[in-house]
Parts: structure tokens; C-alpha cells; sequence
């Protein structure tokens, strides 16, 4: 699985890069997205255009069927990868940072739970995430990121799949962010 651009580290089963999450060429890559689940702003917006219609299809048939009120913070669901290069394209919905009071920790290391178990489910290799809830929903990047690396690393010492976690950083905090933390 060959990740573009040259910032780029491993640790063991998890790597590091920063890239445009919608380039890269891993079985799954992970949407922060809004509870609609019709596209928005951020990497939402991003995989939405790049993935095309189908996406955006198969998220309308969801809410149809599924989740008429949106879906749940903290909860995960997975569609095709439209004209990604990434098969599937696994949502999640963040929480919104109220100042860590209204359980957004544990909302936040729900959806990587989540989002890994769908991975395992689905038997799938790989799997890139962005930074869940730390965009316009305004979470702490170092918080962030310690639950992100935190719930990964418990995963992947309980799972074989999925084999490879790619944190995808979009820009150079961010990425000295993750280094850091998972040097550690």
C-alpha cells in the first residue's frame, strides 16, 4: 500500500502520513462526517466530491432505511468508496467540543472503536482516519490525538484485522502531533 508524499513514518501496524485522505489507496478510509451523512464541509465535503454520486446514494439509503434522524455521534456505518481509490468509505460523526464536558472523550474513542470493528467485521486490511472532530467540531488536537492513537493501539493488540491503521495528518501540526504521540 504505497502512501503518497514523503512525510510519512511507521510504528509497527500503524503508519503515519500527510496527505489528502481521498488519494490514498487503503481498503477503507474513514469520513468525519456530519450526523446527515449528505456531505458537509472538510474532509467530509472532500470525500463526498471525490467519491462522486454513489456515495452520496448509498448515504441517502441509509438514512432512508436506517437512520432517519442522522446518525448518532459516536456511531459508524460504511458505504462504497465510489471513485475512490479506497473501496469503502467508513462515516463517523464526531462529537462537537463543549469543553469536555458533555462526554465528548468517550463519544471520540466510541467512533474509533466503531470505526475499526466495521473494519474488522468487513475484513479489511487498512484503513486511514483523519482527525475526527478536529476540524470545525473543534476538538483539541493533542486530546485528539491521544484518544485516536490510544483506542487504535488497544484495538490492534486485540484484533489481526484490520492488519494496517494509517492516521492521515492534514497538515505539519498535526503531523508532529501523532509522531509524538506515538513515539511514546
Amino acid at each position: 500500500m504505497p502512501l503518497p508524499y514523503s512525510a510519512r513514518q511507521a510504528f509497527g501496524r500503524i503508519l503515519l502520513t500527510q496527505a489528502d485522505i481521498t488519494r490514498l489507496d487503503t481498503a477503507a478510509i474513514v469520513n468525519a462526517a456530519n450526523s446527515s451523512l449528505l456531505g458537509g464541509g472538510g474532509v467530509d465535503g472532500a470525500i463526498h466530491r471525490a467519491g462522486g454520486p454513489q456515495i452520496l446514494a448509498e448515504c441517502r439509503a441509509l438514512r432512508l432505511s436506517q437512520y432517519p434522524e442522522g446518525l448518532p455521534t459516536g456511531q459508524a456505518v460504511i458505504t462504497t468508496g465510489g471513485r475512490l481509490p479506497a473501496r469503502y468509505v467508513i462515516h463517523t460523526v464526531g462529537p462537537v467540543w463543549q469543553g469536555g464536558h458533555q462526554h465528548e472523550p468517550q463519544l471520540l474513542a466510541a467512533c474509533y472503536r466503531h470505526c475499526l470493528q466495521l473494519a474488522a467485521e468487513q475484513q479489511l486490511a487498512s484503513v486511514a482516519f483523519p482527525g475526527i472532530s478536529t476540524g470545525v467540531y473543534g476538538y483539541p488536537k493533542p486530546e485528539a490525538t491521544r484518544i485516536a492513537v490510544r483506542e487504535v493501539r488497544q484495538f490492534l493488540q486485540e484484533h489481526p484485522l484490520p492488519e494496517t491503521v494509517v492516521f492521515v495528518a492534514f497538515d505539519e501540526e498535526s503531523f508532529r502531533l501523532y509522531a509524538r504521540e506515538l513515539a511514546s
